[in-house]
């Protein structure tokens, strides 16, 4: 899903007070990883994830490797901390996506 700059802005909004999720350790990022964030997703539709002192991975590389991987579209990359937003599917868990700001392209 494509997001225009001011739909990220209101997510990062959204977001700010989340605490992180998922936290990417030594072990790095798996596609099995990513396939729970998506589950995660489901019914949360914004969370964080964490990247510890121990991973090996960058902030950038994990953000490539799941926006290549899933459906999950990266807002916002701080350090080593970023936020995830994948739309649910389910009416009763689009907390985020049902008051997205509306993009001016569609």
């Amino acid at each position: 899903m494509k997001l225009t700059g001011k739909q990220k802005r209101f997510l990062r909004a959204e977001a700010n007070h989340l605490s992180p999720v998922f936290q990417i350790g030594k072990n790095g990022l798996t596609t099995d990883m990513v396939e729970e964030f998506e589950e995660s997703l489901g019914n949360k539709e914004l969370m964080k994830v964490q990247l510890l002192q121990n991973t090996d991975w960058t902030a950038s590389e994990a953000v490539a490797f799941i926006e290549e991987n899933s459906e999950i579209t990266v807002v916002q990359k701080i350090g080593k901390v970023l936020v995830l937003f994948k739309p649910s599917e389910k009416e009763k868990y689009q907390r985020y996506s049902s008051r997205l700001p509306k993009s001016n392209h569609s």
